[in-house]
């Protein structure tokens, strides 16, 4: 029996996309929501392996119960037919084509064009598999942002990211000993999680100026939800007498086959290590983080308009490419409950606009306003938490930058002051920095500070490594969008 309900395929499975499946789901859209992860939750809802019988996971949550209620919407929805969840999913191509239904359709869904997920099936991610849907939200969240320092490469030292998803994911903590060190609010969470699961944190290391906070003491305190929740952090390091060191910095990581200390130093008002201020502690764990990136690569691919380094979107979460939707952390970096925002009006705005009707803005009210303010609120944590102004001093010659192709710092101060490379596309050809498996994705910020100039997202044609054999088949896979899917 065919299915003529308009189709909408949800790349993410974070809590945007999961906001937006179940919204959209719930007012006559039939959903393919499409995911990487074995399990729906994205990073902020990591769940234990199922294989761990992990009796109280919310122990590793805050929020459980918005969790839950997503989780038990989402299956709902799964059963009752109106959701197919493919999990295991990796999406490396959106194709836009023009056919004579979705033309027919443009005119009362406002999307004109049809789509083609194309996907990469389980580990070994070489099985190919599309999923064909009349629009497209994208959801695909952000990562993080890497900065190189002398032994930043070696064993033990890992992002913060990382170091949250191992415990979440594994129960697993990759040592005894840990600093926690960059900048950002997800220090916090990473520095009390692994505390709390007995790892010795040493010291919380924080390059951003408590007083930066004064300044910005309107917008902050316009979201009393999120002030107690870093005071409950606050708390927690208080109570597992963790050391916090503001306006600091790692400057080295030190060790011979493995991590065993970094040292720290002290900055100044212009972002300068203060010379004399330099303290080792001895750790076989280093979480580091400067900050997050919004995930783009899908979206740059199908020609969305992008605002500095975030997919622009308008009052409905659209994109300027008709029939897609985009919002969480690909729109700008905002934590769960801007995402969770963002996905309900992205979701309600999709199925009314591919049912044929105009969307009723009053109906996501209270969803518009906690989006007002929470972007109010991590626009002004953004001018507080930023790297140092002159990490770039850190990086020595000898420091690997690009872990890909060895690319070093040196190398690549000499394509910039010996060359006269002046932009990322130069230092690439001439030193291969970015032309590794990650692409650029993991060195191109450190890559841009380097050269001099500003950080802007490759567009690639692809958003992963894609097999040849793979390419050579496109178009041949049996489509997925109503068979296939499976729960949660």
């Amino acid at each position: 029996m065919t299915d003529d309900r308009p189709h909408l395929a949800v790349i993410g499975a974070g809590p945007a996309g999961l906001a937006a499946t179940i919204a959209a789901a719930a007012h006559g859209v039939r959903v393919t929501l499409i995911d990487s992860a074995a399990r729906a939750g994205g990073q902020f809802y990591r769940q234990p392996a199922a294989e761990l019988n992990v009796g109280r996971p919310q122990a590793l949550h805050h929020q459980w119960r918005t969790w839950e209620r997503l989780r038990d919407a989402l299956e709902g929805h799964v059963k009752a037919g109106r959701v197919g969840h493919l999990t295991d999913h990796h999406v490396w191509f959106v194709e836009r084509r023009l056919t004579q239904q979705a033309a027919g359709r443009a005119d009362r869904s406002h999307a004109g064009d049809a789509f083609t997920v194309h996907a990469l099936l389980g580990p070994e991610q070489e099985a190919p598999v599309e999923v064909r849907a009349d629009a497209v939200l994208l959801a695909t969240g952000g990562y993080e942002k890497v900065l190189p320092f002398p032994g930043w490469t070696l064993p033990g030292v890992l992002t913060a990211g990382g170091a949250q998803a191992m415990l979440k994911g594994t129960l697993a903590v990759s040592g005894r000993t840990a600093v926690v060190a960059g900048t950002g609010p997800l220090l916090l969470p990473v520095a009390t999680g692994l505390a709390a699961a007995g790892v010795a944190v040493a010291a919380l290391v924080e390059s951003a100026d408590p007083k930066a906070f004064v300044r910005r003491t309107r917008a902050l305190a316009a979201q009393p939800g999120k002030m107690v929740e870093g005071a409950q952090y606050a708390s927690q390091l208080l109570r597992h007498r963790v050391k916090l060191l503001t306006r600091h910095t790692v400057v080295e990581a030190h060790g011979d086959e493995r991590l065993e200390a970094v040292t720290v130093a002290a900055l100044d008002t212009g972002g300068r290590v203060r010379p004399g201020t330099e303290r080792r502690i001895a750790c076989d764990t280093l979480a580091v983080g400067h900050g997050m990136l919004p995930y783009t690569d899908l979206a740059e691919t199908l020609g969305c308009r992008l605002d500095g380094i975030d997919v622009q979107v308008d009052d409905e979460q659209r994109t300027n490419v008709p029939g897609v939707w985009a919002a969480g952390e690909t729109t700008g970096i905002g934590g769960a409950a801007l995402s969770l925002a963002e996905g309900h009006i992205a979701g309600r705005s999709a199925a009314a606009r591919l049912n044929g009707t105009e969307p009723d803005p009053r109906t996501w009210a209270r969803a518009t306003k906690s989006r007002t303010g929470l972007r109010e609120f991590f626009t002004a944590l953004d001018t507080v938490y930023a790297p140092p102004a002159r990490w770039i001093d850190l990086v020595t010659d000898d420091t690997v930058v690009c872990r890909c192709e060895e690319v070093t710092g040196g190398a690549i101060r000499e394509a910039v002051d010996g060359l006269g490379a002046g932009d990322v596309r130069t230092v690439k050809l001439l030193t291969r920095a970015g032309m590794g498996w990650c692409q650029g994705r993991m060195c191109g910020p450190a890559v841009a500070g380097l050269a001099g100039c500003a950080f802007t997202p490759s567009r690639r044609p692809f958003a992963r490594p894609v097999p040849l054999g793979v390419l050579a088949r496109a178009g041949e896979a049996e489509p997925e969008d109503e068979g296939g899917a499976q729960a949660d």
